[in-house]
């Protein structure tokens, strides 16, 4: 992401800040559903870190200098966050009917990498076979129990496919998740930081770029602890 480009008045939001904004409702979501799982609000505030974890997932991509290294960060800490994970929402140590969101977020990693694969000059053919990753990933998606499922891989690939437009982008993936039902129609209101977002990767050092990370699975222990303790 560069920090260095011209930007309209509107887009007043760097990289750093929409994570700040996803993590934020992110844990909202999370505190909702864990503690108080009455309480629909704190689960549409939820809606929007989904969404803007993959468009920044995309943004990431077209960046980054190694993807394999980046892939292999995502995929740790899908391993790390794992059995927080499970004992956050199900009390178990292990519990196989639901992986965590990075899970999700490295099989939509996976689909970009193949669709980016020009594997067909044709435009058609192309176009038939980017369907046919997105199609067999979601499979794999829903067969593992990743969070969000094939529709989570399929809002990937529209940020993907869409990405000249920021339009464009935030239409297919909200449909793509809007699909799924419930409140998740609110994931729409993720259009508002995405179009505002700058192009800017913005402040963020290492101990930053780890702390994100490091975030998912220490807000869901700091979280199955307040359960525990006082619900």
């Amino acid at each position: 992401m560069s920090n260095s480009i011209a930007v309209k008045k509107y887009e007043k939001l760097d990289g750093t800040t929409l994570k700040i904004i996803a993590c934020i409702s992110m844990f909202i979501d999370h505190f909702g559903y864990i503690c108080f799982p009455g309480n629909i609000a704190l689960r549409i505030v939820g809606r929007l870190a989904f969404p803007i974890y993959c468009f920044l997932l995309v943004e990431g991509i077209m960046h980054t200098r190694d993807i394999r290294r980046y892939m292999f960060r995502m995929f740790v800490f899908a391993l790390i966050s794992e059995i927080p994970f499970d004992i956050a929402f199900y009390h178990e140590l292990i519990y196989p009917f639901h992986q965590n969101v990075f899970f999700t977020l490295v099989l939509g990693l996976i689909t970009i990498c193949l669709i980016r694969h020009r594997l067909f000059k044709n435009k058609i053919l192309q176009a038939i076979y980017g369907i046919a990753v997105v199609m067999l990933m979601g499979i794999l998606a829903n067969t593992f129990y990743v969070d969000y499922y094939i529709y989570g891989i399929v809002c990937m690939a529209a940020f993907y496919v869409f990405r000249d437009s920021k339009w464009k982008k935030c239409l297919a993936s909200s449909l793509s998740l809007g699909i799924m039902g419930g409140i998740e129609w609110f994931a729409a209101f993720a259009v508002i930081p995405i179009i505002m977002y700058n192009g800017r990767r913005g402040k963020q050092t290492k101990v930053m770029q780890y702390g994100f990370y490091i975030f998912y699975p220490v807000h869901l222990l700091i979280l199955a602890a307040v359960h525990v303790f006082f619900f």
